[in-house]
């Protein structure tokens, strides 16, 4: 778990930022936001999954999900400016879950760090992210700066050349049933369409360009990741 290691005003002054942004976040994405206007239709429900498959392909294929989200958020106009900030939740700490633990090749006397943060781009939360990463295999200047600051995970370590082995990758929720393929689309509905809030969910694991392994991420993408009108809407 985090333990602050800047004393003094400077302390206070990240402190607050951080307060700052979070409060100011909790202001601008209240629960009762929803992701888009979407129809319970069947061409709005495969235009979902075509999108969620999209996301899902683009995060598999690029080791920085930050990274991914900022390109998500500017080619889907998602905020007015794409750029995505960590919200880091001080507080919160978490053990880290057995398998993760063998899958970095640690034991349980290996330091280990944890960060709580969600990846926001304006507005809008776009994923919630439980971070564990090895401090003994980053440099001095990274550890300072994940304990000082809310800079995103993978912009720290960027000069690392990681590299990301995704260990699950799942969808939490699919707009069409199981079995759509035989037995058809459904049909359509009168309300609209309601996302749950989460939808698409990560496990993986950050390499240096050595191949050993320094973090153990799972991520939880939100319904704000398709807040913006479905195509067909927009034609």
């Amino acid at each position: 778990m985090h333990r602050d290691s800047m004393p003094g005003r400077a302390t206070f002054t990240v402190r607050s930022a951080g307060c700052l942004a979070a409060l100011l976040l909790g202001m601008l994405v209240p629960a009762a936001t929803v992701a888009a206007d979407w129809p319970d239709t069947p061409l709005a429900r495969t235009e979902a999954l075509a999108l969620l498959q999209t996301l899902n392909a683009e995060l598999l294929s690029h080791p920085s999900a930050t990274l991914t989200l900022e390109r998500w958020c500017g080619s889907h106009r998602l905020a007015a400016k794409p750029t995505v900030v960590a919200l880091r939740d001080r507080k919160a700490g978490k053990p880290l879950p057995d398998d993760l633990r063998r899958a970095l090749g640690i034991d349980a006397g290996t330091p280990v760090r944890y960060r709580r943060v969600q990846l926001a781009c304006g507005n809008r939360v776009l994923s919630e992210a439980d971070n564990w990463y090895l401090p003994g295999r980053l440099t001095t200047a990274m550890n300072q700066s994940l304990d000082q600051t809310d800079t995103p995970f993978g912009k720290v370590v960027a000069p690392l050349h990681f590299r990301r082995h995704t260990l699950s990758a799942r969808l939490l929720w699919s707009p069409l049933p199981d079995g759509w393929a035989m037995d058809g689309l459904p049909p359509a509905g009168k309300q609209r369409l309601v996302l749950p809030h989460q939808l698409l969910q990560h496990r993986a694991l950050l390499e240096d360009e050595h191949g050993h392994p320094f973090s153990a991420l799972v991520e939880t993408y939100t319904d704000q990741v398709l807040a913006f009108p479905p195509p067909a809407a927009r034609d």
